[in-house]
């Protein structure tokens, strides 16, 4: 049986999301357990587009065993009109056969998010990530107000889980207060995870 580890599971266009994932990973990892970075392929209007199996630059993309033999899992998406990218929803309505199973009850689960305004959606989006979470009987973590970057940020940063404002051309960089949240969000997921593993 290999070790315990936190899927880091997005999609990113832009390349926020990614650096986002790429932050939480580091607080999964400063809290000692291993972090798995997965993503999933774009999805196509034309039915002949193929991804390729393996993604030419980052993340592998994430298999449902990821998912089924994770101790925890953070879930990103960039918002899209105040939801999800339709891609991250693809892979999670293929996910029927844990949900009977009962695969991901009881394990540990946040979420996280990259709008382009600052009131562009960012607590719909995370709100909407959890719905799937919730029918799995997944524990959803948010963040507390014991993070004091959720008090000072004039980005990203909710109770419902990390955000980040990338600006209209998608191009600023997360702040201070964005990474240090991004980084809780991990921390949380594995001290949880650790305490329901032990």
């Amino acid at each position: 049986m290999s070790a315990p580890y936190i899927l880091v599971l997005y999609y990113s266009r832009s390349g926020s999301t990614n650096e986002m994932a790429r932050q939480i990973a580091r607080g999964v990892e400063q809290a000692g357990l291993e972090a798995r970075l997965r993503t999933v392929p774009a999805i196509s209007t034309e039915c002949e587009a193929v991804a390729p199996d393996i993604p030419d630059e980052g993340a592998l993309y994430a298999s449902l065993d990821d998912l089924k033999h994770c101790a925890g899992l953070a879930l990103g998406s960039p918002t899209r009109f105040g939801n999800m990218a339709a891609p991250l929803k693809y892979f999670l309505d293929g996910t029927s056969n844990l949900w009977l199973t009962g695969a991901l009850v009881g394990k540990p689960a946040g979420v996280f998010t990259s709008t382009a305004s600052l009131h562009g959606g960012q607590e719909t989006t995370l709100l909407s990530m959890m719905l799937p979470l919730l029918h799995h009987g997944m524990l959803i973590t948010g963040l507390p107000y014991s993070e004091s970057a959720l008090l000072e940020t004039q980005g990203g940063g909710t109770p419902y889980g990390a955000s980040h404002h990338a600006g209209a051309d998608g191009k600023s960089g997360l702040d201070a207060h964005e990474v240090a949240l991004c980084r809780a969000l991990g921390m949380r997921l594995a001290k949880t995870a650790q305490k329901l593993e032990g």
